[in-house]
Order: structure tokens, then C-alpha cells, then sequence
């Protein structure tokens, strides 16, 4: 990867949707170029998709906690079910596994307070082999999601 395909995926993550001719131009290459190599990112893997950014409180998710989970048995029968439980719920909008203690990182979007109780009670504690679940509130985003930094 060189300067110009750095160059094209700063481009890019700042706003996916610019056409070829206005990356291109934004890159000083010519369009047949510029999309020989945006279509090589996307083969090597580089670019994994495209996607709107939404508002949370705008679709009926905006309040987004942060929830650490402990798990009680980590076998791998119990954590290979609990994470592919994990990742079916449209709730669940990140998910990471930790090393140490807690053992997964979620994120989580849903309406309100409500919700998140509504959530936590019926759907996350019934997840197999949770010994403890707990929740952190933000106060506000500090710093919002803005892609990878791309050196070079």
C-alpha cells in the first residue's frame, strides 16, 4: 500500500459516498486509476464495506450503555454459545472479547432506560454461563467514530 491508496482510504472513511471522478480528483489521479485502485482495496480486504452513520436517538436507539459481562464457566461449548447468542441480537451493536477480567466488552442501543431493563433482565442474563453483568452509563461522546488512522 502506498501513499495514494492512504490517501484514498482517509478519503473514503471521511465520506463513502464521493464518486470516482470526485476521488479521484481528491487523490490527483485520473478516474480509471483511481478506481483500479479502490477496487484492489476491496479485493485485498482493505475496504470490508460501506455504510451510513445514523443517529441513534433519530431510530429509536439512543441510549447506547456500555456493559462489561464476567463470565462463570468458559468452556469452550459455553462461550462458543453465548457468543453466537451474543451476536443475534440486534441489540447488541459491538461486541469484544477481553483478555482478563470482564471477559466481553458490549455495546448496546435501545431506546431508554426502560429498554435497557426490559433487555438486561429478559434477553442478556438468560445468555449462558453469565456470572455477572455490569452496566456503565456515559455521561456524553467525547470523541465520535471517525475511522482508522492511515499513516503516510
Amino acid at each position: 500500500m502506498d501513499r495514494i491508496d492512504r490517501r484514498i482510504l482517509r478519503e473514503l472513511q471521511q465520506d463513502g459516498r464521493l464518486t470516482n471522478a470526485e476521488l479521484a480528483s481528491r487523490v490527483d489521479l485520473t478516474p480509471s486509476p483511481c478506481l483500479r485502485r479502490v477496487r484492489q482495496l476491496e479485493q485485498d480486504g482493505v475496504i470490508r464495506g460501506y455504510r451510513a452513520v445514523l443517529d441513534g436517538a433519530a431510530v429509536g436507539r439512543g441510549f447506547q450503555p456500555f456493559v462489561t459481562i464476567t463470565m462463570r464457566h468458559e468452556d469452550q461449548v459455553t462461550v462458543a454459545e453465548f457468543e453466537r447468542r451474543v451476536a443475534e441480537l440486534p441489540e447488541v451493536v459491538e461486541a469484544h472479547r477481553l483478555f482478563g477480567e470482564p471477559d466481553y466488552l458490549l455495546r448496546i442501543a435501545v431506546a431508554d432506560i426502560a429498554a435497557y431493563e426490559r433487555f438486561i433482565t429478559d434477553v442478556l442474563s438468560g445468555l449462558p454461563g453469565i456470572a455477572q453483568v455490569n452496566s456503565h452509563l456515559t455521561m456524553k461522546q467525547v470523541k465520535a467514530d471517525r475511522g482508522l488512522p492511515v499513516g503516510g
